[in-house]
C-alpha cells in the first residue's frame, strides 16, 4: 500500500484537487462550476510552465532558484520590445531567446564550471533581477498593445490560445520524457551520474539542456503573465521560483533526482493555485494564502519522508527475510554448542575421527 502511494503521486495530487473542489462545493455550491475550473486553470498556467521546466532540472539532481527572475526579465524584454514598436511575433521570439540564453548560462555554470546549482542560480537570481530593473529604471511597463492581451482571451471551451499552448507543451514533454531515450536520459543522469557516463550519456549536455529548456518555459511564463494582466510590474516573477519547486515536490519530483513525472508536477502547480483561488472564492483574507499553502507543502513533505522511511524499512525486512531463508540450518554438537557447519560436512568429520584420519 505504501509503495503504491509513493509510486502514484500523480493520483494523490489529483485526489487532493478533487477533495478541495468537493470542499468548495459543500461550503459554496454556487462557486463550483466549469467556469471556476477554467478560471483556476488560467491562473495556474504560469506556475504550470515553471513547474514543467523545474521538473527537468530537478530530475538531473539540480535546482534552479533564478527561474522567477528569468520570468521577470523575459516579461520586461517583451514589454520593452513591444513599446519600442517591434512586431508581436518578433518580440515573442526574442523573448524566448532571452529565456533560453539565461537558462543555458545557468547550465554552463553548473555543468562546465562545476558550481553547485543552488549557489550558481542564487547568483544569477540577483543578476537577472538587476538586469530587469536596469532595463526599466525601476518603473512599471504599461501601455502594452491589444494584440498581446488578445492571446489570453478565451477561444475554445473558455480556454485561451496560450492555455492551449500550455496543454500542447505538456503533452509533448510528457511523451518525450516517458517514451524516448532522450527523455529517459534526464532520469538516468539524476539517478546515477557515474552510471550514466558509463552508459555513454552526454551528462553535461543533458544538464545544460535541462537548464536551457527551463529558461524557455520561464520565458513563455513571462509572455503569459504580460498577456494576462496587460502590464509588467517592476517585481514581476518575485517568489515564483519557490512555488515552482513546491509544485514539483507536491507532485512527487524528488529533490534527490531521478524520480517523478511531469504530470505530477503540473497537478501540484494546479493544486497550489487552486488553494489561492478557493480561499478567494470563500472570501477568506488574502494573507491566509501563503500560510495555508506552506502548511500543505510541509504536510506533504512530512508524509513523503515518512513514506520513504517506511518503504526502506520494509525493503530491509524483505531482504533479511530472504537472507535468513537462504542460509543453512544451524546444527548443535553433543555438548549443546551451536555448529554452523552443514550436515554432510559434520558426518564426514565424524567418520574421519573414528577411522584415525584426524
Amino acid at each position: 500500500m505504501l509503495k503504491r502511494i509513493q509510486n502514484n503521486r500523480e493520483l494523490t495530487a489529483l485526489m487532493a484537487i478533487i477533495a478541495l473542489f468537493a470542499l468548495l462545493g459543500v461550503m459554496d455550491s454556487e462557486s463550483f462550476s466549469f467556469q471556476t475550473l477554467s478560471m483556476i486553470f488560467g491562473s495556474a498556467q504560469i506556475l504550470m510552465l515553471l513547474a514543467m521546466g523545474a521538473t527537468l532540472v530537478m530530475l538531473t539532481r539540480n535546482i534552479d532558484v533564478s527561474v522567477g527572475s528569468i520570468t521577470g526579465l523575459c516579461a520586461v524584454t517583451l514589454g520593452v520590445l513591444l513599446n519600442s514598436g517591434a512586431d508581436l511575433t518578433l518580440a515573442c521570439l526574442l523573448t524566448l531567446g532571452t529565456g533560453l540564453l539565461a537558462g543555458l548560462f545557468n547550465g554552463v555554470l553548473v555543468a562546465w564550471l562545476r558550481i553547485p546549482a543552488i549557489v550558481a542560480t542564487l547568483g544569477t537570481l540577483g543578476l537577472y533581477r538587476g538586469l530587469m530593473l536596469l532595463m526599466t529604471g525601476g518603473k512599471w511597463i504599461e501601455g502594452l498593445p491589444a494584440g498581446l492581451k488578445s492571446l489570453s482571451a478565451p477561444v475554445l471551451l473558455n480556454v485561451s490560445a496560450l492555455g492551449w499552448l500550455v496543454m500542447v507543451l505538456l503533452v509533448a514533454m510528457f511523451w518525450v520524457l516517458s517514451r524516448t531515450a532522450f527523455g529517459r536520459s534526464f532520469y538516468v543522469v539524476g539517478d546515477n551520474l557515474q552510471g550514466a557516463r558509463q552508459l555513454g550519456v552526454a551528462v553535461n549536455r543533458v544538464r545544460i539542456l535541462a537548464f536551457g529548456i527551463n529558461g524557455v518555459m520561464a520565458a513563455i511564463a513571462g509572455i503569459v503573465f504580460a498577456s494576462q494582466i496587460g502590464f509588467v510590474p517592476n517585481q514581476t516573477g518575485s517568489g515564483l521560483e519557490m512555488k515552482a519547486i513546491a509544485a514539483c515536490v507536491l507532485g512527487g519530483i524528488s529533490l534527490l533526482g531521478g524520480t517523478g513525472s511531469l504530470l505530477g508536477a503540473v497537478l501540484g502547480a494546479y493544486f497550489l493555485t487552486q488553494i489561492d483561488s478557493v480561499l478567494v472564492l470563500l472570501r477568506l483574507p488574502a494573507w491566509w494564502n501563503d500560510f495555508i499553502a506552506g502548511l500543505v507543502l510541509l504536510g506533504v513533505l512530512v508524509l513523503d519522508g515518512r513514506l520513504r522511511q517506511a518503504l526502506q524499512k520494509n525493503l530491509r525486512r524483505q531482504k533479511y527475510a530472504r537472507f535468513l531463508a537462504a542460509s543453512p540450518p544451524v546444527q548443535k554438537t553433543s555438548a549443546g554448542h551451536k555448529n554452523p557447519q552443514p550436515k554432510h560436512l559434520t558426518r564426514r568429520l565424524s567418520t574421519g575421527k573414528k577411522s584415525g584420519v584426524m
